[in-house]
């Protein structure tokens, strides 16, 4: 979950013009890499073979 900060300071670091649009894109990313943080946390990561094996089924599509 995001933390007020974080989208504050993600605010503060757009130029003073900006879409909302682009706003919702920077915090879709901020969450997006907590959530990987939290993964990475508790474990829920693959090797990089099991990576490798699931690209292959996806370009092998």
């Amino acid at each position: 979950m995001l933390s007020k900060e974080k989208v504050l300071d993600a605010v503060k670091n757009l130029p003073e013009r900006f879409s909302l649009e682009d706003l919702f894109e920077r915090i879709i990313l901020l969450q997006k890499i907590e959530i990987g943080l939290e993964q990475s946390r508790n474990g829920q990561v693959y090797s990089t073979q099991e990576a490798r094996e699931k690209l292959k089924k996806w370009l092998l599509k």
